[in-house]
């Protein structure tokens, strides 16, 4: 009866802390030892194969492996066959810049509009050039034609400083003390037009002081078509150069025979005009040469010697 009223009385948890969370902890004094299995199990549902093991982590091979696996496209690391044949190198120089190629697209707008506000005007010009009557240029002649011809020679100085530029890029150098070769090519442009003002200019003050006005002012019309002419004609030969890519030596002597072409023509209509009644011919070899030749020259010494300054030498 004692063992069992001890057995039955109520534990007080604040009077015995040590077995506040276990009462059974009190009569066992040694935790059993666990020991887990080491062999697989086998005991899987029947039909089925053997289980996989939950700790191997294994990847399936087409998550590591595809069509590209050993291409250098898709290693870099991996060395490439170079087989095939190399390509031609495209140039990017000044040529195909998009100042280039915005100037020869105002040239050509510059025609377009010549050409449509005046319909058969190259043609009536071509007729007035080749003819005699003095009268048909004072009458033919109107403010607007004079003002396309003056447009069309706005467009001949851009042409030729180009076709300057670039013969100067490809045959003298390509290295200058500028910031940018564009500086060289407005240098050009500048000269040019300066080129053809004073050359008009001598023509008004030579031919003014030596012959009459009516032989002066169609002289004036038809040089002023023959610079216009002049820039129509070389229009190709920028085009054929820059996106074309022909050999910068034909292009030379297209240019070449276009110039000499112009000068010829205007040795003859000087000759027409003011020479064939007086036959004065050794007159008119130096007339020629000192408003044709030799401003031609100056203007080209000018710009070498610009070029020969401006240009690095190593």
């Amino acid at each position: 009866m004692m063992e069992q009223d001890s057995i039955s009385t109520p534990i007080h948890y604040s009077e015995q802390p040590e077995i506040h969370y276990s009462q059974p902890e009190a009569h066992y004094s040694e935790q059993p030892e666990i020991h887990y299995s080491e062999q697989p199990d086998t005991l899987h549902l029947p039909g089925e194969g053997i289980p996989r093991d939950l700790t191997a982590v294994d990847v399936p091979i087409y998550y590591r492996e595809n069509y590209f696996s050993d291409d250098s496209l898709y290693h870099l690391e991996l060395g490439a066959d170079k087989s095939g044949i190399s390509g031609t190198p495209i140039s990017h120089g000044e040529v195909h810049s998009d100042l280039i190629t915005g100037l020869l697209i105002v040239c050509f707008l510059i025609a377009c509009v010549v050409l449509s506000q005046a319909p058969g005007f190259m043609t009536r010009q071509i007729k007035l050039f080749f003819s005699n009557k003095t009268s048909d240029h004072s009458d033919a002649e109107t403010g607007t034609e004079l003002k396309m011809q003056l447009l069309l020679l706005s467009g001949t100085c851009v042409i030729v400083t180009i076709l300057y530029f670039l013969y100067t890029l490809v045959f003298k150098t390509d290295t200058f003390t500028l910031t940018s070769n564009y500086v060289l090519l407005g240098i050009f442009m500048i000269a040019f037009m300066a080129y053809y003002a004073i050359q008009f200019l001598l023509y008004m003050m030579v031919n003014g002081t030596f012959f009459e006005q009516t032989e002066n002012k169609k002289f004036l019309t038809s040089r002023l078509f023959l610079s216009s002419l002049e820039g129509i004609l070389l229009f190709p030969a920028i085009v054929l150069l820059a996106f074309l890519h022909f050999s910068s030596s034909s292009i030379i002597i297209y240019t070449a025979i276009i110039l000499i072409l112009v000068k010829i023509l205007a040795f003859y209509k000087s000759y027409i005009i003011f020479f064939k009644q007086k036959r004065f011919f050794l007159q008119i070899i130096l007339y020629f040469c000192t408003l044709e030749i030799i401003p031609l020259l100056m203007l080209l010494s000018g710009l070498s010697v610009i070029v020969d300054i401006l240009k690095v030498n190593y």
